[in-house]
């Protein structure tokens, strides 16, 4: 139906309707003011002319009709101004509304975004904490079943081989506890990574921080790895040999950079090539780089984020994934290196063709002005 043709009180609706939209949320608290003063002015303008004129009383002094007038006009005010507050607040309790539902639980809900920019500002923030919560909700309920599905695995194992030593099964000789051994490890070490992996995503890291040397840690976690790189006959370059300072954890930056050795490890080929090199950044920089190269399998583009995500293993085809590893280390360790205020990155050219991970420390400056004292 035209809208020329529908009844007056719709179409007057309608103009209503239109009008909320395009007004702001500072016009629409300014006209509600005029409204309510108008309608107090003609109320008492109403009532003295009635006083005077209408009913004769004209013998009434005029600062009676004025008194009179002013009852009047705020008995009309008050429920004009009742009656304007809906008008003014009603896209606010929309708003009450969903935060209510979102403290219940319902994340999903979406509210339409108004037409007043201050408020749809307002609404764009809410529908957006919905998101976050909704996502927050997802990945504790994965982390759940991530875990679960962690612990899984060993536990059978440890049941099968007990029950197994219980029916006679298995011999209870030395090479059936050293398996129970590991796996009681396994758990063990999964429990430690879980509570780091914790304090990780809480970014409460209990940091010990000094003066450190980073090249010196550098060079002793290469040592420490070394004979596992000369049993896989990979060759371990370290190019660490100027004295790098940084206040920092040396034990946290020390299991960072045991994560990022033995997954270049784990990612190198037979007769393959890691380098790890340290070094500050050029001026006007105040960082440490650690940088950690591989020439081995690679990463994809697409997974260059999401190897950092808990969890998360690459497995190329034809290759298997290390055996033994939780999928939380590189969480955990970027985890320490942003709560020291710095981050661990990836590059690849493709699968195939090797990868960097890079370590960004801040160098931060001594009481004194200068760069940091070296621990020896």
């Amino acid at each position: 139906m035209p809208p020329s043709r529908l009844p007056a009180h719709h179409r007057y609706r309608a103009w209503l309707r239109r009008l909320q939209q395009r007004l702001s949320l500072r016009n629409r608290l300014v006209l509600s003011h005029v409204m309510v003063l108008l309608l107090a002015l003609l109320a008492m303008a109403a009532i003295s002319a009635l006083i005077e004129v209408w009913l004769g009383f004209d013998d009434i002094e005029g600062d009676v009709v004025l008194q009179i007038g002013l009852l009047f006009g705020v008995a009309a005010a008050f429920p004009a101004s009742v009656a304007l507050s809906r008008f003014l607040l009603r896209p606010l309790d929309r708003v009450r509304a969903a935060t209510r539902r979102l403290a219940e639980g319902h994340y999903d809900d979406v509210l339409e975004l108004p037409s007043e920019p201050g408020l749809a500002a307002l609404v764009e923030d809410v529908n957006t904490l919905a998101a976050a919560l909704a996502d927050t909700q997802r990945r504790r309920a994965r982390l759940i079943s991530e875990v679960a599905h962690e612990m899984r695995t060993p536990i059978t194992l440890l049941r099968g081989q007990i029950e197994g030593v219980a029916d006679g099964i298995f011999v209870p000789d030395e090479a059936m506890f050293a398996s129970l051994a590991d796996d009681l490890h396994r758990l063990q070490r999964l429990a430690g990574d879980l509570s780091s992996l914790s304090r990780s995503e809480e970014a409460a890291f209990d940091l010990h921080r000094e003066p450190t040397d980073v090249a010196t840690l550098a060079r002793a976690t290469a040592d420490r790895l070394r004979p596992q790189y000369d049993d896989q006959v990979v060759t371990l370059a370290v190019d660490a040999s100027t004295p790098v300072g940084a206040f920092c954890d040396p034990d946290r930056i020390t299991q960072i950079l045991v994560n990022l050795l033995g997954n270049a490890l784990a990612a190198s080929h037979q007769r393959g090539h890691v380098a790890l090199s340290v070094h500050t950044e050029p001026p006007p920089g105040r960082h440490v780089i650690v940088r950690v190269t591989d020439d081995g399998i690679g990463i994809a583009p697409h997974d260059l984020e999401r190897i950092f995500h808990r969890f998360e293993r690459l497995e190329p085809p034809g290759r298997p994934s290390a055996a033994g590893g939780s999928g939380i280390g590189l969480t955990i360790a970027r985890g320490i290196a942003r709560a020291h205020g710095g981050d661990i990155t990836a590059q690849s050219a493709g699968p195939g063709k090797g990868a960097t991970f890079t370590l960004r420390l801040p160098q931060e400056r001594a009481a004194g002005g200068g760069t940091p004292p070296l621990s020896r």
